[in-house]
């Protein structure tokens, strides 16, 4: 894996200062002959000691990014490089003042309050309006423009409602910063954009009060407090809050997200309007809820359902998914041809299908590895180049094929969670040729066959092959 550093030239873009450095990727200036270009470079975390999740946050940023239209409340994506050679972005630069400049400075004045979120809600309704939930907003993902709009950054943990959700679809567990994380998106929902309400609700009490909401949980015990236990009230940290502004910021916090407003329009409405802001009991409110509630809520918890996700305006229901499960070490053509004709007779049925392609491998120590293939970073795009190159024939949109490493030492019990957790409509996988052993793993094809909550089929290459 080669190293980057200022003055390194990648695909004839030369970096040059780092101006940004996040747990999942490093951001680079551009520079030319004549001095710094009004672009970045981001280039994701790869090597000894780094996440596989880091890859498959960038290809979902890669998505994500690339579908939405140009505007002043995100970066412009101007190209990018492949995750099989070197994966990068180059993006618009934005000349802007972090949030966080403001976060350690507060408290801050209401009416400072008042502007700043309002500016950031104008840009959530924005994405929203596009389908699109950020679920990863924080202060330094959040600019602001010398003309005064929010601009949001670092799309790597969003969700589209129009595309795969790369990471909904992989991961088990809760994924983002877990100090702004909202209730629902603790037990694995990714697809309501009010979860960012929620967090921007995080970032107005941080701003009015100088201190977190829920702390910074270190354990996922301490971040499944988060389902039954709202926040002390902003008054009663910082005395000179005005009723509007508490009443604004707990009506985000909300546990429920039924109970929180129902469009960061709303929001931005009553930041900019402070003195039409309806106030109710949480307005006055000056301490948490009684034991008896808490304990209510606690027990309630442990069955959390988290409200439905809001439907797209113009949702039509989700498109088929076919799972073609593919072996880590499977490099037979015959096989993969096989394969390839049987996903292209289901693509005909139906053109609206969704072809998901996935493999199944042993977990891999995080910081495991010397050399570069062996790490976990590098063996996930080994087994994504794999899947690519069994891909490639079907000349499917970008949108319509997505590829997937699971980590697991049960490949059965992977497969068909994968099935059940994202209904998959048919799964297609590779069995032995007649009188021989199983080439996908041994005896997984049957088990997959008799335990998958959809049709399977298995396909074998042709004899002689």
């Amino acid at each position: 894996m080669q190293a980057f550093v200022p003055g390194s030239e990648v695909d004839g873009f030369r970096l040059g200062e780092v101006i940004h450095i996040g747990s999942m990727a490093t951001i680079y200036r551009l520079t030319g002959s004549d001095g710094p270009l009004p672009l970045v470079m981001k280039i994701p975390r790869l090597g000894p000691g780094e996440r596989a999740v880091n890859v498959i946050a960038f290809e979902q940023c890669r998505m994500v990014l690339g579908a939405l239209p140009q505007s002043p409340h995100h970066p412009t994506l101007v190209t990018f490089g492949d995750v099989e050679t070197t994966p990068y972005l180059v993006m618009e630069y934005i000349d802007g003042v972090r949030l966080d400049g403001w976060v350690h400075e507060a408290p801050v004045g209401a009416d400072e309050i008042a502007r700043l979120g309002s500016a950031l809600a104008l840009s959530l309704h924005d994405l929203h309006r596009q389908g699109v939930a950020h679920l990863d907003l924080k202060p330094t993902n959040v600019l602001y423009r010398t003309t005064g709009e929010a601009v949001l950054v670092d799309f790597g943990l969003a969700h589209h409602g129009y595309y795969p959700d790369l990471l909904a679809e992989e991961l088990r567990y809760p994924v983002g910063n877990w100090v702004y994380m909202a209730p629902e998106q603790v037990v694995g929902i990714r697809c309501d954009p009010r979860s960012d309400i929620y967090a921007l609700g995080a970032m107005l009490y941080q701003l009015a009060t100088g201190r977190l909401p829920f702390g910074n949980p270190e354990t996922k015990a301490q971040l499944r407090q988060r389902l039954y236990r709202e926040p002390i009230p902003p008054r009663s940290v910082f005395p000179e809050t005005p009723d509007w502004l508490q009443e604004i910021i707990l009506h985000c916090l909300e546990i429920d997200a039924r109970n929180r407003y129902a469009s960061a329009a709303e929001v931005a409405f009553d930041l900019a309007n402070p003195s039409q802001v309806t106030l109710t009991e949480r307005a006055s409110r000056g301490r948490r809820s009684k034991l008896a509630m808490l304990a209510r809520r606690w027990l309630r918890s442990r069955n959390f359902e988290p409200a439905p996700c809001p439907p797209a305006s113009d949702h039509t229901g989700p498109a088929p998914i076919i799972l073609v499960a593919i072996a880590p070490g499977q490099v037979e053509d015959a096989l993969f041809e096989a394969l390839q004709d049987a996903a292209r007779r289901l693509i005909a049925a139906d053109d609206r299908c969704r072809i998901a392609c996935v493999t199944a491998v042993p977990p891999a120590a995080t910081l495991g590895g010397r050399r570069y293939e062996e790490t976990a970073t590098g063996r996930h795009i080994k087994h994504l180049v794999n899947l690519r190159r069994w891909a490639k024939p079907l000349q499917l949109a970008e949108e319509r094929v997505t590829y997937h490493v699971l980590e697991s030492d049960k490949p059965v019990a992977a497969l068909v969670d994968y099935a059940t957790m994202n209904d998959v409509d048919h799964v297609l996988m590779g069995g032995p040729k007649a009188g021989a052993p199983a080439r996908l793993f041994p005896g997984v094809s049957a088990q997959v066959a008799s335990l998958a909550p959809c049709s399977v089929t298995v396909v074998r290459s042709r004899a002689g092959n």
